[in-house]
């Protein structure tokens, strides 16, 4: 009987741990609703999301400019990071000897532990007159080189670990009796990785790029080095950008004197928070369709 009560008390006791993150997740979106209920009140919400006017001494606080800057930056990092993060990962998992994965691992796991500070100095000191002096020129058009794609290349760097780290794991998982029954059956290594392995180990490597993605839509310090910070919306790669978190650490704790602008800058938080979210259920959406499909 005793038994019984501690087995119930300690299910208990991790059923409301588990439910923690969730509740904090609520806890933030109903406290950023909260602050910034004046703005809401004051303004539309359509005007606020798709007015490209961010004026905050006319009381002008259109974040379309934000968001779409936060839209190109992250969508140039998973451009360049999703190929590179799947073939790495592939050779790690499948090709590479065992001694160089050993000393990979501790690598990629450093990589991951950088602060994005550093990140940004590197992106300042590189990327950008990289840009500046070679990309841009070769392309035809001018820029200072503080632009969308330097934003892009430091955030595909940073997600690099994380996409890499966990894809490598979830190939490893794909049960080797699975390689074996395919290349018994005349297919090549690399069909047996596309078509069998790959296969397996589709949802893993979706989750990792959600991880991946996820990251890169809230980082801030580094973006905000090397993105430009121009409030307009980028045309192409080579423009200056202005993501919704470089505004918020730029901005918040400056001119709160004036009407409006604290609310409106923690509505540019929630709405973030908001992007995240709906990635994230796309992504789990997504994932279910091809677990279902894999069985």
């Amino acid at each position: 009987m005793i038994r019984l009560v501690k087995d119930k008390l300690a299910g208990a006791g991790m059923l409301a741990l588990a439910g923690v993150p969730g509740l904090v997740v609520f806890a933030m979106i109903l406290g950023l609703y909260g602050r910034s209920r004046p703005i809401l009140a004051a303004k539309p919400l359509s005007e606020l999301l798709f007015s490209s006017s961010w004026h905050p001494l006319r009381g002008e606080f259109g974040l379309f400019t934000f968001i779409m800057g936060t839209l190109w930056v992250t969508a140039v990092a998973v451009a360049i990071a999703i190929p590179l993060c799947l073939l790495a990962s592939i050779y790690l998992a499948e090709y590479a000897p065992r001694r160089l994965r050993e000393w990979t691992a501790p690598l990629i796991d450093l990589l991951a532990g950088i602060p994005s500070v550093v990140f940004g100095v590197w992106g300042v000191l590189v990327v950008v007159p990289l840009i500046k002096n070679h990309v841009a020129p070769l392309a035809g058009v001018s820029s200072s080189g503080y632009c969308v794609l330097a934003a892009g290349i430091v955030l595909a760097v940073m997600v690099f670990p994380v996409i890499v780290h966990v894809s490598v794991e979830v190939l490893k998982t794909v049960p080797n009796e699975v390689r074996e029954a395919s290349l018994a059956l005349g297919a090549t290594r690399w069909q047996t990785i596309r078509h069998v392995v790959m296969r397996k180990a589709m949802p893993g490597v979706i989750a990792a790029v959600v991880l991946g993605l996820s990251r890169a839509f809230g980082e801030t310090m580094a973006v905000l080095m090397v993105a430009g910070n121009v409030a307009a919306v980028p045309k192409t790669v080579f423009d200056p950008a202005y993501p919704l978190p470089a505004l918020i650490a730029n901005k918040y704790g400056e001119m709160l004197s004036v009407p409006m602008y604290d609310s409106a800058l923690l509505l540019a938080a929630l709405a973030l928070l908001m992007v995240v979210l709906l990635v994230n259920v796309a992504a789990r959406a997504i994932l279910l369709r091809v677990e279902r499909s894999v069985q």
